[in-house]
């Protein structure tokens, strides 16, 4: 038995890993030339901005790759308290610093992908090999049966699955089987921003280990980000919603630092050594391919992670999705023993139950700027007015900070902040805590 998986970034390595305890053979393809180390490659176009890995994707990857967290920290990744190592500004004011229990690890987006790519190499039956294009599918009597790629060769394969990204081309291969392609929603958030890396020396930050500024809509749009990576590195992202011209050299980019609400940015890069130059990144909108409601599916097939569904960046939850949908993709093969069209469905209609909380979360949050556009979810104004109500009311109530933040780490379900004396317990220290601040009132350490 063979799977075959197309692309090599993060979600088909975690497919890969998924597969082998279940195909004797598994072949992961992607048309770049992978590098040996920790560095941004081309057919991961944001690999040179941040990347984040919730709580639940942590979980999720130390349970597939036994040691890892250890195998991060030991190549330089900071582990830290979510509650007390990042700055938070929204709302203006900042989150006061109250441990929550939960650990992030951060690391370059490069440097992740490295690690677990030399994991999944090394498992028995396993074989990524890079420069390889696929260009075709192969398939008859309802199934997909290999891959054609642009030398010419032809794989043939139990089961294909698609993690080529963002730019799947699966929309054209299905059609040429005979297969229709999904109906698609589209967000357009007109989301970008700038990157650059500084070095990362002792005590700056104000003691933090990261900061997160964050815009109060509708009249703010910038956002700011500074996260720690190996090599002793600052990587510090400036960018927001609906901005027409991102930072596009030194000078505005320094400028854009000091409109933010926050100064912790801006004080950070006016002292920090500068060790690259800009990298700008633009992502005009979050799609969601609908496969589940496909009215006929291949067997032998499924997608994965953007593939499926592309999420906001800015929200840090595209990884972590493409680590639960490996999961599923897992349990839905033990379930059926074949990956019929009846698994392929049953498939999809678990990854769009993952997806539908961080969903949720990203494009919510993303209608609450009068320029997005796209299919508004059904009730989404007072979903916005009781998330804007938690957020306040989680800066000066600890543990309704760490019920959000848990949620928003894809933990616990959203049912736990609808309770009824959880909601009570909001409105009331909403009620409690201004709504706006001066730049200034922003609580110390």
């Amino acid at each position: 038995m063979r799977a075959v998986v197309v692309g090599a970034g993060m979600a088909g390595l975690l497919a890969a890993r998924t597969l082998s305890d279940r195909y004797a053979s598994v072949i992961v393809l992607d048309r770049d030339s992978l590098p040996a180390g920790g560095v941004p490659r081309r057919g991961v176009p944001q690999s040179a901005q941040p990347h984040v890995l919730l709580v639940s994707g942590l979980v999720e990857l130390a349970a597939v790759f036994p040691g890892i967290e250890d195998e991060l920290t030991a190549a330089g990744a900071m582990r830290f308290d979510a509650g007390t190592g990042l700055c938070v500004f929204r709302y203006g004011r900042r989150w006061p610093r109250e441990p929550t229990g939960l650990d992030l690890i951060s690391a370059s987006r490069p440097r992740l992908e490295a690690i677990v790519r030399r994991r999944v190499a090394a498992l028995p039956g396993v074989a990524i090999r890079d420069g390889a294009t696929v260009t075709a599918l192969t398939g008859a009597d309802g199934r997909v049966t290999g891959v054609v790629l642009d030398s010419g060769e032809t794989l043939a394969a139990d089961l294909v699955v698609d993690a080529s990204g963002r730019g799947s081309r699966s929309d054209r291969w299905l059609p040429a089987l005979g297969f229709g392609v999904p109906d698609q929603v589209e967000i357009k958030i007109g989301v970008t921003y700038t990157t650059r890396q500084y070095r990362r020396r002792p005590g700056q930050l104000q003691g933090w280990q990261a900061a997160l500024i964050l815009p109060t809509p509708p009249h703010e749009h910038r956002s700011g980000f500074v996260m720690p990576i190996e090599g002793d590195r600052w990587m510090v992202t400036l960018g927001g919603w609906h901005i027409a011209s991102p930072p596009a050299d030194v000078a505005e980019y320094d400028a854009f630092a000091r409109t933010l609400p926050d100064p912790i940015v801006a004080e950070l890069i006016s002292t920090a050594e500068p060790l690259t130059g800009l990298v700008t990144h633009r992502f005009p909108a979050s799609r969601r391919r609908q496969f589940a409601v496909l009215d006929r599916l291949p067997a032998g097939f499924v997608t994965i992670g953007d593939a499926v569904c592309s999420f906001n960046p800015i929200y840090g939850q595209g990884m972590t999705v493409a680590a639960m949908q490996a999961g599923a993709l897992g349990a839905t093969l033990d379930r059926h023993g074949d990956p019929t069209a009846e698994m392929a469905r049953d498939y999809y209609r678990a990854a769009a139950r993952l997806i539908a909380t961080p969903w949720q979360f990203a494009v919510g949050g993303d209608f609450a700027f009068p320029a997005t556009t796209g299919p508004r979810p059904r009730g989404n104004s007072l979903s916005n007015w009781y998330a804007r109500r938690m957020a306040l009311a989680s800066q000066v109530a600890p543990d309704i900070n760490i019920a959000f933040f848990r949620v928003q780490q894809l933990i616990d379900p959203p049912s736990v902040l609808f309770r009824p004396r959880f909601v009570a317990r909001v409105l009331r220290h909403a009620r409690a805590r201004p709504s706006r601040l001066s730049r200034t009132a922003a609580p110390s350490r």
